[in-house]
């Protein structure tokens, strides 16, 4: 009897304490949540800055274009800043769009991010356009991406096709042969921009290649030092080519014979450019700085900066901001430079972010239904 009480009472003591851990489990649970949520991941310097200084870069680019005509030098500015600018721009969307597996997250990301701002603010440029009597018959097409909006049309189609770069052996090699290809084919017509698209590919995919490591390379000392000359030579080369060479091949939107050209000049001007604009990407990037600057913050309102300068780009020239003589001399040019700077600045401040994000940014609830997860979970959870 003894023996059996010995037994039981252990056994009693330890279904107490199995019932007292149970319960303090079950009150911490009910204290603080299941999961502790995981801080947020710190925005990098460096690509906030970076993309900063690319939009300005965009936005000078539009501000020289009325100023070209008669000006070898700012034709020389003009054909240097857009042999990397825009590459510097895809290079980083391809570096950031790694993550992309067609994921129902992901995918609703491209709508809202890339789809969205790419119908609201084409139909808005199709009406400016209208207004301005520059084109008052132009239809409303999504397929015909008018002025700045082709880059939205075009990283749809980049992004979505992420999986296949990741899958393909060779996938740098493959995006030059397809871009390469695209400048023998003046038949591909301009749906959604399509020639451009496939010739800036190689920039979109080389950025889907590279890791952390290879801008770290870039930034080293030795590298900013020889920046320097090679910036230096590249501006000579490019006063030179002036009158020698149509910088439209730094556009990317039209094929050799579009160009007036044979068609053997397409596949090998595509290398060329290639090789010219990774090489002043490179130097861009080696003078980016790394540490939190006053412009740092603005590079998270890039998008809103890029789509809405646009607008005022198009009005300079439809009210004659361009027309005063003293436009056409160091002071003028210097002087746009400076008014087109400050206005994509104050563009991507996030005042202004922040007033346009239902068009840019637009979270969109209304309009998806939960994720696969959170519906297999919901499913895990019923009863």
């Amino acid at each position: 009897m003894s023996d059996t009480v010995t037994t039981v009472r252990p056994a009693a003591e330890a279904g107490r304490a199995a019932l007292t851990i149970q319960a303090h489990t079950e009150r911490a649970h009910t204290e603080q949540p299941d999961v502790a949520p995981r801080p947020a991941r710190p925005r990098d310097a460096f690509f906030d800055n970076a993309k900063y200084l690319a939009i300005v870069l965009v936005a000078v680019g539009h501000a020289w274009e009325p100023l070209r005509q008669g000006s070898r030098a700012v034709t020389a500015l003009y054909m240097l800043v857009y042999a990397f600018h825009m590459p510097a721009f895809i290079i980083i969307s391809g570096y950031f769009s790694r993550t992309f597996d067609g994921s129902p997250a992901r995918l609703k990301r491209l709508v809202t991010g890339v789809v969205v701002p790419y119908v609201v603010f084409e139909t808005a440029y199709t009406l400016f356009t209208r207004w301005s009597s520059q084109d008052p018959d132009r239809p409303v097409s999504l397929l015909d991406p008018l002025y700045l909006t082709w880059f939205l049309a075009a990283l749809f189609v980049w992004r979505l096709t992420t999986p296949l770069w990741r899958l393909v052996r060779w996938p740098l090699p493959l995006a030059l042969a397809v871009a390469m290809a695209a400048t023998t084919a003046p038949s591909i017509g301009h749906d959604l921009d399509l020639q451009r698209t496939l010739q800036f590919l190689p920039y979109f995919v080389f950025g889907l290649l590279l890791r952390p490591e290879h801008f770290r390379l870039v930034r080293r000392r030795t590298v900013r030092i020889l920046a320097v000359p090679v910036a230096v030579c590249a501006l000579a080369v490019a006063y030179w080519a002036v009158p020698r060479m149509d910088y439209a091949w730094f556009f990317h939107a039209d094929s050799a014979p579009e160009l007036g050209v044979p068609l053997w000049y397409g596949p090998l001007m595509t290398l060329a450019a290639f090789g010219c604009s990774l090489v002043l990407v490179g130097c861009f990037l080696a003078w980016v700085p790394g540490r939190r600057t006053w412009f740092t913050a603005l590079g998270a309102g890039t998008l809103s900066g890029y789509l809405l300068h646009g607008f005022v780009a198009q009005a300079a020239k439809h009210w004659g901001w361009y027309e005063p003589a003293w436009l056409r001399g160091p002071v003028g040019v210097i002087t746009a430079t400076v008014v087109a700077a400050l206005v994509v600045t104050a563009l991507c401040t996030p005042s202004v972010r922040r007033v346009f994000r239902c068009v840019t940014e637009p979270r969109m609830a209304w309009a998806f239904g939960g994720t696969g997860a959170s519906r297999a979970g919901a499913r895990r959870a019923a009863p």
